[in-house]
């Protein structure tokens, strides 16, 4: 085996093994954003803004998707 030739598989080797890990690294990004945009995780308990029962210091949600929100077009005045 000439000298070439010794030096050339480490090469082949880092380059497959570059390969290896951008392909799993693309992999895992597109599972997670496959997974991100395909869930539909159910309505859960939580604390609501404005009830009873709700005090200072406890965490709620911004803005529940489970409960209708109020029409666009609605009159604040």
């Amino acid at each position: 085996m000439s000298d070439k030739q010794a030096r050339a598989r480490p090469t082949i080797r880092l380059w497959l093994l570059i390969a290896v890990a951008v392909a799993a690294f693309i992999g895992a990004n597109a599972h997670l954003i496959y997974v991100a945009t395909k869930s539909q995780p159910a309505c859960v308990a939580h604390l609501k803004q404005g009830k009873a029962g709700t005090a200072r210091g406890l965490f709620s949600a911004a803005q529940s998707s489970c409960s209708p929100s109020p029409p666009a077009n609605a009159d604040h005045s």
